[in-house]
């Protein structure tokens, strides 16, 4: 092992966990088997604060190639939700008479637009990447747009009743739960919130006050569609954020995060338990990245000169931005990489140092780096035909992973254990279904189909509000018959 010349091999000691399943993905089913939604969302949070180490992107890769396995094991459709925290503290002070902590948010500190920046400096193009790479569509909502929606916040009051009891498990130390109200005036807020005062709860809503070492007492009202910022400390926002989602029988959000979160989510789950009528979403918790002490890989104790950078712990495992290549290749990688522990649940419900993440991505084969293809999923009927091919055009809708198709790109469709790679000829988009099939010719999208059926089984795939979305009508060319 460790040489390009040799498979790389993965050694992983069996689990309880593993041991119940067959595939890494089946720690959804028994809610799939439960509710029977439309769709399932891949949720991931990560702080807008800089560039993201090694950690942050195989937990976001994770939720890619999850929720392109559900896709393909459970025939439901799947969506990553990335959910941006500019709630991250961007700068921390003291009270000089009190000596409590102030912090200030990033979107307080620096508002919409740069927040906005700092996504899509670190985010949007390795979410395009996998968007692309897994054929997974994504979405985007900041904590603060979150915040501000009236079911996050009919939520957060409906928690207000239990807070005598839920607040020992969001602060089991000391009850103190950390709910931030900032100054209206400047986005100040005391970080531990000592004086933050409930004043009133209601139906209505409620009343809090709060001090501002610049501005004194201020009083902040809270209601469902109206009111101050909401910055809620992880564990009361994780809890809010959950209950608003098990509440969506359309659509089953699975919460993926790192390993280390496991410890936390006890906690969560104890507070879910002292609240009426709702069980905790899914989740799954993806492999930490370990430094050879055993503890998770820290930048920020790298950075601060705490702790020196273990063994095997490359600059791009610390800083993505430090990458030797473009975007795309490093999301090949990744998901190389992540793909290879999602092949076997004993080789991701598990923990890996850097220096074992080096040897593995160094024995990473070069085969590897070849044409890079988007994968389509087709039923059988209609793979049947591309991979004769004698059917020349796909039919899509424009998702958001479609927006950069274009002419030389490639796609592999999969029918099951069956696939064939395809060159893309061109790509044009219609508005409509009726408009496609006059434009392209009913016998290149299905030879063997009249119009009018053609026409009924598309619009049995995609609804009218899927249509709305545009058409696009793909030319392809047989390249790799079925394997």
């Amino acid at each position: 092992m460790g040489g390009r010349d040799h498979p790389v091999e993965i050694i992983s000691p069996n689990n309880v966990l593993a041991n119940a399943m067959l595939r890494t993905v089946d720690m959804v089913r028994p809610r799939l088997q439960a509710i029977n939604p439309e769709r399932v969302a891949f949720c991931v949070g990560t702080q807008i604060n800089g560039a993201p180490h090694l950690g942050t992107s195989l937990v976001q890769t994770a939720a890619f190639l999850l929720a392109k396995a559900t896709k393909r094991t459970f025939n439901v459709d799947a969506v990553v939700r990335f959910g941006a925290l500019d709630n991250a503290p961007y700068d921390v002070r003291l009270d000089p008479e009190t000596h409590h902590a102030y912090q200030q948010t990033y979107f307080h500190a620096l508002g919409q637009d740069a927040v906005t920046n700092l996504i899509d400096k670190y985010y949007r193009g390795l979410f395009d990447s996998l968007a692309d790479a897994t054929g997974v569509d994504y979405e985007v909502e900041t904590y603060t747009t979150q915040q501000n929606d009236p079911g996050f916040r009919h939520e957060f009051l409906a928690t207000l009743g239990h807070l005598e009891s839920i607040r020992w498990p969001l602060a089991p130390s000391h009850g103190q739960v950390h709910l931030r109200l900032p100054c209206p005036q400047c986005g100040w807020a005391e970080k531990r919130a000592e004086r933050t005062q409930l004043r009133r709860a209601g139906s209505g809503g409620a009343d809090f006050t709060a001090v501002c070492t610049d501005h004194g007492d201020y009083e902040v009202a809270v209601t469902s569609d109206s009111g101050g910022y909401l910055d809620l400390a992880t564990l009361y926002r994780n809890l809010v954020k959950e209950r608003m989602a098990a509440r969506d029988h359309v659509t089953l959000s699975v919460m993926v995060k790192g390993g280390d979160w496991a410890y936390g989510c006890q906690l969560v789950d104890e507070a879910f338990a002292l609240l009426p009528g709702l069980p905790p979403p899914p989740r799954i918790f993806t492999p930490m990245v370990l430094t050879d002490t055993g503890a998770k890989l820290s930048k920020s104790l790298i950075r601060e000169g705490k702790v020196p950078p273990p063994p095997g712990a490359r600059p791009w495992m610390l800083d993505v931005t430090s990458w030797d290549g473009d975007t795309d290749s490093y999301v090949d990688a990744l998901v190389w990489l992540v793909s290879r522990m999602l092949a076997d649940p004993k080789h991701f419900y598990r923990s890996y140092t850097t220096q074992e993440l080096d040897r593995i991505m160094t024995a990473r084969p070069a085969a590897t780096t070849g044409v890079r293809a988007r994968e389509m999923n087709l039923y059988r009927r209609y793979f049947d035909l591309v991979a004769a091919g004698r059917k020349t055009i796909e039919v899509r809708v424009c998702y958001p992973n479609l927006r950069n198709l274009a002419a030389g790109d490639h796609i592999r469709f999969i029918c099951g254990r069956d696939d064939c790679l395809t060159g893309v000829k061109r790509v044009t988009r219609y508005a409509s279904f009726e408009e496609m099939l006059d434009g392209e010719g009913p016998d290149n999208v299905n030879p063997d189909s009249p119009r009018d059926q053609q026409l009924a089984n598309i619009r049995r795939i995609y609804g009218p509000e899927k249509e709305a979305l545009g058409v696009l009508a793909i030319e392809i060319e047989l390249l790799v018959s079925a394997a």
